[in-house]
């Protein structure tokens, strides 16, 4: 299919919990390359399967077009993550492909360890930090029908994204 229309709100399914991925890692293959050619289209360094309209638990993330160079593991596709540890904590200025206007700190953990499996279906266990990590626990929060203003502290906090 290509690149997809990214939802917005206040589209409901932003807001519902998705579905495990159960099946065959070759039913995933389109979903995957439609979120890495959706993605690739835009600004973003993540996205999540519900943003393009399909409730399946599959991200996928690519710190390296991260403004400033950050430590990173490359562009991973994430099939059915879950945050299994989590350490310290950190606050960056998120914005979402779904809420295109805004942007806010948020603060988040510093260091995860995360467990998923690939785009292959094989499982994988790793360890990362800093902007990497917050784009993962925002891209999960998406799994579970969680937006980044959910996270905001107060009404204030929330501004209009820069233009520039």
């Amino acid at each position: 299919m290509g690149i997809r229309t990214i939802l917005t709100l206040p589209n409901p399914l932003l807001r519902k919990v998705s579905l495990r991925a159960e099946l065959p890692p070759s039913q995933w293959q389109s979903i995957i390359r439609d979120l890495w050619d959706t993605l690739d289209s835009h600004t973003g360094v993540g996205l999540a399967a519900p943003q393009i309209g399909e409730s399946i638990r599959i991200i996928v993330v690519d710190a390296t077009r991260a403004k400033r160079p950050v430590p990173h593991h490359g562009r991973m596709t994430l099939v059915n993550p879950v945050i299994i540890a989590k350490e310290g904590r950190i606050s960056f200025r998120e914005g979402c492909l779904s809420v295109p206007d805004y942007v806010a700190h948020i603060e988040r953990a510093e260091r995860i360890l995360v467990e998923a499996l690939n785009e292959h279906g094989d499982p994988c266990v790793f360890e990362t930090q800093g902007f990497e990590a917050v784009i993962i626990q925002h891209e999960i929060d998406h799994l579970d029908g969680i937006l980044f203003i959910d996270r905001i502290r107060h009404a204030r906090d929330l501004k209009p994204r820069p233009t520039s």
